[in-house]
């Protein structure tokens, strides 16, 4: 019987891949019926002979015509010609189109302002495969404006060189804390909500262990959270702090990260990176902390509660808008 079952999982992954082929396949087709459906819609509308009731009486007839069917109402009709609209001519986003659902392709559509946030969302969606509801979360959390606000931080040379996967800010709005908390309580509360973590970090952190122990000199010492990262193909410390960042906090993780590239880190692995997650800090004391330190470490701040975006939105403008530095101006007297 053990040899019958060693069997009955490669019949579950040939079922498995079978299953999400044939829900590729489908959704492929229903979106370019979509795309099809709205370019014939905006032709039409460019010609005066259809006027604003055509697409009502196209709705009644699709219903009488195959009962049943779902979207093709006024509403849904409408979406199809914005989404045609939307990305007529726009050679990048061609080829991602197929790999997303309607779903998410709404709310793409619905919540984004421009062509960059747009293809940022659906490269996003592509590459983590987000449900319609982690979508969402991450829109509504203003994750867009967190990573282009991040691009812009100093990083670590290790990690300059490879995609940085690290955020300035943090939003963990699904954690239950009360109004005054410990870092163990900090700790325990994303342990349980690991899996809004996960998706708050990226898919690509896998978490080894909290109060990960190394041991120098006969002490024990805890790392509060173990995570690797594939695409670093590293290890990844966190460190929680519930108050404002403080320079010492570095030395500390120069120390894990060397404990960890010592005892824990394998020979084909990169060296281990450090993130130290703080409720507040100065970006000054941060740049002064770090200047002398040659371990890859980030430092960012969290949030309890979902962001304003349009405040995030201001701050990303307020960069984009900034003026460039003269490198010759900023070099005299040197």
């Amino acid at each position: 019987m053990n040899e019958l079952d060693s069997t009955f999982t490669e019949i579950g992954k040939i079922i498995e891949i079978a299953r999400n082929n044939a829900y590729r396949k489908v959704n492929e087709e229903l979106i370019l019926m979509y795309h099809k459906v709205g370019k014939f819609l905006s032709e039409k509308s460019q010609e005066a002979a259809y006027g604003d009731g055509y697409i009502d009486s196209l709705a009644n007839y699709i219903q009488n015509r195959f009962p049943g069917i779902k979207g093709f109402n006024r509403r849904g009709l409408y979406r199809m010609k914005q989404f045609y609209e939307l990305y007529a001519g726009n050679e990048k986003v061609s080829a991602l189109l197929t790999q997303l659902s309607w779903t998410n392709h709404l709310l793409i559509m619905s919540g984004c302002k421009s062509d960059e946030e747009r293809e940022f969302y659906m490269k996003l969606a592509i590459k983590e495969r987000y449900s319609s509801r982690q979508l969402e979360r991450q829109m509504d959390s203003g994750y867009y404006e967190r990573y282009m606000l991040s691009k812009n931080k100093l990083l670590p040379d290790p990690i300059q060189s490879r995609q940085n996967p690290f955020l300035d800010q943090y939003v963990v709005e699904f954690l239950d804390l009360p109004d005054t908390f410990h870092e163990n309580d900090f700790r325990k509360a994303l342990v349980k909500g690991m899996r809004d973590f996960i998706l708050e970090l990226g898919k690509d952190f896998s978490f080894i262990g909290e109060e990960y122990p190394i041991q120098v000199g006969g002490e024990d010492y805890r790392i509060d959270l173990l995570f690797f990262n594939r695409s670093l193909h590293c290890l990844v410390a966190i460190e929680l702090k519930v108050g404002k960042f403080k320079p010492e906090y570095v030395s500390k993780m120069d120390f894990y990260l060397e404990g960890l590239d010592r005892q824990v880190r394998k020979p084909d692995e990169n060296p281990s990176v450090g993130l130290l997650l703080c409720a507040s800090k100065n970006d000054e004391v941060v740049e002064y902390a770090m200047s002398r330190t040659l371990s890859p470490m980030m430092v960012a701040q969290y949030q309890l509660q979902l962001p304003d975006k349009d405040v995030l939105r201001k701050k990303l403008q307020e960069l984009i808008n900034l003026p460039e530095i003269d490198e010759t101006e900023g070099n005299k007297g040197v």
